[in-house]
Formats: C-alpha cells, sequence, structure tokens
C-alpha cells in the first residue's frame, strides 16, 4: 500500500511503473517534469527522493536513467497499485476533491485497455450509455490530449467532469452519453484542459 505518498507522489511512481513496463527503460527527471507539464526537474527529483526514501525505488547517482524499482516493488508491476485521488463528475461538472489519497487499489494491470495512473470516483449517470454508473471508479492516464470520440476526464475552469470529446470548427463540445443531459459546450474563453484518458473502470458489488 501507498498510504504514506502524496498525491504527487502516488502519480510519479505509476509513471515511472509505465514507462518501465512500456519501454523497459526509466524516465529521466526531465522527462517526468515534461510529462507533468513543470518547467523544472528540481522539483520532479525532491519526489524521487522522497519515493527512494519510503523504499518506493532506488536510485543510481549520477546516472540520467538510474531509477530503478527495488526488488520488492518489481513484482507488483503486473499488479498496478493505483491511488483513489477524489471525484469526477458524471453530470454537470464538479470541483475536484484531490485533497489526498482516499484509498489505494492493487489491480491486474490487463484488466485496462491502456495503462492508467489513477482512480476516480464517478458522481452521477451521465455516462450510462458507455457503461459508467454512479459509484463506479474510472481509472484514468494522464493525458494532456486526446482523440476526437475518446472518453476524457477535462477540467473547466477548475471543476472536472468525465465526456466524450468532439471537436467541432465552432469549437469543444463535451459529450453525455445519457439522453437525459445536455452537451456542454466549452466557452472559447474558459479555462479549459483535458487531463486524462478513460482507460476501464472497477465496479464494486
Amino acid at each position: 500500500m501507498n498510504d504514506d505518498l502524496t498525491p504527487r507522489q502516488a502519480e510519479i511512481l505509476a509513471f515511472i511503473r509505465r514507462q518501465l513496463d512500456e519501454a523497459g527503460v526509466p524516465p529521466t527527471l526531465h522527462e517526468i517534469a515534461g510529462a507533468f507539464g513543470l518547467a523544472s526537474a528540481n522539483g520532479v527529483a525532491k519526489h524521487v527522493q522522497a519515493l527512494e526514501a519510503k523504499g518506493h525505488l532506488a536510485v543510481t547517482p549520477h546516472k540520467s536513467r538510474g531509477i530503478r524499482l527495488p526488488a520488492s516493488q518489481r513484482a507488483r508491476v503486473e499488479r498496478l497499485a493505483l491511488p483513489v485521488l477524489g471525484r469526477v463528475a458524471a453530470g454537470s461538472p464538479i470541483g475536484a476533491d484531490t485533497g489526498g489519497i482516499d484509498e489505494e487499489l492493487l489491480l491486474d494491470r490487463h484488466c485496462f485497455s491502456r495503462l492508467p495512473d489513477y482512480l476516480l470516483r464517478v458522481q452521477g449517470d451521465s455516462m450510462r450509455d458507455d457503461g459508467i454508473f454512479d459509484g463506479d471508479l474510472v481509472a484514468v492516464q494522464r493525458a494532456a490530449d486526446a482523440r476526437d470520440g475518446e472518453i476524457v476526464v477535462a477540467r473547466i475552469d477548475g471543476e472536472i467532469t468525465i465526456k466524450r470529446l468532439k471537436r467541432t470548427q465552432s469549437g469543444i463540445q463535451l459529450l453525455p452519453r445519457n439522453p437525459d443531459y445536455a452537451p456542454i459546450h466549452v466557452p472559447r474563453h474558459a479555462d479549459f484542459a483535458i487531463e486524462g484518458l478513460y482507460c476501464g473502470l472497477v465496479r464494486r458489488g
């Protein structure tokens, strides 16, 4: 369990695990900084040092790709330790409740279409026709862009929602999958960003 990690540390650890799994080599500090939209690698270095101190990473000094998983962590690569970082609206956008890790689940990586970085708890039923229901946990891969038609977690003026992305000549729309809800037309002046891509869900009975 990663109860001792901050949300940012948990996300960085998940990113490092994914890079090791997909590319076979660890990311550099600059690559991690770029993935998280950070201007400097100094802040990343502090998170990596904290992860090393807590036993989640081993680091070879003065080596560009010196990050590795300690032996105790390697067996977990097939099992993803995913933090639940808060809520996402399947309805009208809601403020993101990401003040800390609610819990952490250890899940089989093969359950997901792409490797996720974290989980969000769904609130609402606007995505029901895509099989996403109130109370589900959606798995999200951190990303700043998406293809037309993909399910995304998006931030609009500080609030987050999960919808299908649609780009038109007149702008961006976020489409629900429930006829009871209207599409969200993103104003051109809005503070809008794609936060991540939908990877699958966890439903507990």
